[in-house]
């Protein structure tokens, strides 16, 4: 018999080059320490004491990450990421660090936002997801009405997302999905909150790689203070 949610389908390949040895060693070592469990999961009893609780979606190699669980040890640093080599890469820049308020869920950030419970999350990343950048593929997008609905649900009243990409129609898109939902309210004041890096921003390498068709685009926008779990 069928769960809840019905199985997801993760686009693009899980790994890409062999894992080094070091990071093998940290998969098997490091990984298990840090998993966040299948199933139901409140964050909350991740961490008790965490003043909060953070969630970065397809944290690629993992890099922004670790700087913002350095920067905020008193907060709770939830990733998922489904490709592997961004896993081992990340779990370096963990153990490196020394960071204890981090825990990873080596899957779809689908899967693992359907296992949270409601309200949970105080702040929210996703940084340079996939564009899939081909008309016919948009609809792979993570970035989807069904996709900011889930959102909302776990996000908590006046919590904060951020949305970044390099590909111009995607940022458009985004934008739209999120505009449409009476749920946030985009934060922008004028061109450069879309045009220059959030201060708190943490640039990666494949960011300053310019993979796309346009400069960095930011998009932070806020739950709305009010929650209708009726619908």
């Amino acid at each position: 018999m069928e769960g809840p949610h019905p199985p997801l389908r993760t686009f693009g390949r899980i790994r890409s080059r062999a894992i080094k040895p070091r990071q093998t060693a940290l998969m098997t070592e490091l990984l298990p320490t840090l998993t966040i469990p299948e199933g139901p999961v409140d964050p909350r009893g991740l961490a008790p004491a965490a003043a909060e609780i953070w969630l970065e979606i397809g944290f690629g190699g993992g890099e922004h990450l670790a700087a913002q669980a350095a920067r905020r040890p008193d907060v709770l640093l939830l990733g998922a990421e489904p490709f592997l080599n961004g896993v081992a890469s990340a779990l370096r820049h963990i153990g490196a660090a020394g960071l204890t308020n981090v825990r990873l869920r080596p899957a779809d950030a689908r899967n693992l936002l359907a296992d949270l419970p409601g309200a949970c999350l105080d702040r929210v990343f996703i940084l340079f997801p996939d564009p899939w950048p081909k008309a016919r593929h948009h609809k792979r997008r993570l970035i989807q009405p069904a996709f900011v609905a889930e959102l909302t649900r776990v996000m908590k009243p006046g919590a904060v997302l951020r949305f970044a990409t390099d590909w111009a129609d995607y940022a458009d898109q985004a934008l739209a999905f999120f505009n449409r939902s009476a749920d946030f309210t985009w934060l922008a004041e004028g061109p450069d909150d879309w045009r220059r890096p959030p201060a708190d921003h943490v640039t990666t390498r494949y960011e300053e790689k310019r993979m796309g068709d346009c400069a960095p685009i930011w998009l932070d926008f806020r739950r709305a203070l009010c929650l209708d779990f009726t619908r």
